[in-house]
């Protein structure tokens, strides 16, 4: 299989270099690529040339061409080079880069526009545009759907580590700021008493130890099925929200919705919600969990996309790498536009974008996603 891979990435890396003519004039669209095509993270440059591969087939347009370069990882100098022999073939628009780390690099390549697949900010920054499902998109989202549900008590819940002031801004901006906020340890036995706090865990225990001596002595019908139903019980009284939306993921977001549930909070009573899922299937196996919420991508275009490029390359994608290949037809969605692009001004559309992921808007030089609400319910990915 590894043999069969290496084949058909080099026949693509032959396909694209031959598909680049010299000359410079507006009937060809010539689009880079820069992506870690060596290295610890090569599997993922290989799909990222998979996904652009199927991107221009489905296209079929053959005046359009793309001419990837390897940067490696955390390399300036190879990332400059890559850059430099891109734009020495008239080059003017550029997918990648794919880390943050990389983006004062690429600024100053003013006369080249770089669509990048990170998430970090939605505004166009200087010469670079993100097209990732920012924060800003799904928190939006969330906050929406939490309105439709009629919840007032909202908890905001993040992690304390490198990204908590980046999250903090996010929410200023957004004016969530006045929402309660809930910074937690990362590590799941330091995490688990920090919940018991929020939720009042051992007062709620206390409460219902209280009732339940209540009726202990008492003989009548009516004491002897109360405190049959309060057996039934592990806490009495409710918390003091009504809805959590938890900005973490994988392991992490497991042990925050497996403290919750310990504490008792009602999944009948409380919403929960959280962000970056991409369907990850593990969460099924999360049986504490009757229904989680989420915003994400498109579920059927995400699995016609993973069908098709599987059935093409006999392998899964990154997930990532739809991000890209969206951003192949929005680049030449503002090529047929504007018959050229010279900079990021030629990605103000005024009309929303249709993508594989879901719908784009670019006002005010701005990338807003138009989401969709998710829930897991009995290992399956519900549309809600």
């Amino acid at each position: 299989m590894k043999k069969t891979l290496t084949i058909i990435l080099s026949y693509l890396l032959l396909i694209f270099n031959s598909n680049v003519k010299p000359e410079e004039d507006n009937k060809n669209l010539k689009i880079g690529l820069i992506a870690p095509l060596s290295g610890e993270y090569k599997e993922l440059g290989n799909s990222l040339l998979y996904s652009l591969q199927l991107a221009l087939s489905e296209i079929g347009d053959e005046n359009v061409f793309v001419i990837p370069r390897d940067t490696g990882f955390n390399n300036k100098d190879k990332l400059n080079s890559a850059i430099q022999d891109i734009k020495s073939q008239g080059v003017k628009v550029i997918i990648g880069p794919m880390s943050f780390e990389d983006f004062d690099e690429v600024k100053k390549y003013s006369d080249i526009t770089f669509i990048s697949p990170s998430n970090i900010t939605p505004e166009f920054t200087n010469n670079i545009i993100s097209v990732g499902i920012s924060l800003e998109s799904q928190l939006s989202t969330i906050i929406n759907f939490i309105k439709k549900k009629k919840k007032k008590r909202t908890i905001i819940m993040f992690p304390q580590n490198q990204y908590s002031e980046l999250i903090e801004n996010k929410l200023k901006k957004l004016n969530l700021d006045n929402l309660k906020k809930f910074k937690y340890d990362p590590n799941p036995e330091v995490l688990t008493g920090e919940i018991e706090i929020l939720t009042n865990y051992s007062q709620r225990k206390r409460n219902l130890e209280l009732r339940k001596k209540m009726f202990e002595d008492k003989e009548d019908e009516q004491s002897i099925r109360q405190l049959e139903r309060l057996e039934q019980l592990y806490t009495l009284g409710d918390v003091n929200f009504d809805s959590v939306i938890i900005i973490d993921f994988g392991n992490n977001l497991k042990s925050v919705l497996t403290s919750l549930v310990y504490t008792d909070v009602s999944q009948d009573k409380v919403l929960f919600t959280t962000v970056n899922q991409w369907f990850d299937q593990s969460i099924f196996y999360e049986n504490t969990i009757k229904n989680l919420f989420y915003p994400s991508v498109n579920y059927k275009e995400f699995k016609k996309y993973n069908e098709n490029y599987y059935n093409k390359y006999k392998s899964f994608p990154n997930e990532i790498t739809i991000l890209t290949y969206d951003a192949i037809g929005l680049i030449y969605y503002a090529w047929k536009k504007n018959g050229k692009i010279n900079s990021v001004n030629d990605f103000s559309f005024k009309s929303k974008i249709k993508g594989k992921i879901g719908t784009f808007s670019f006002k005010d030089k701005k990338v807003t996603q138009d989401l969709e609400i998710y829930k897991t319910d009995k290992n399956r990915f519900i549309k809600f």
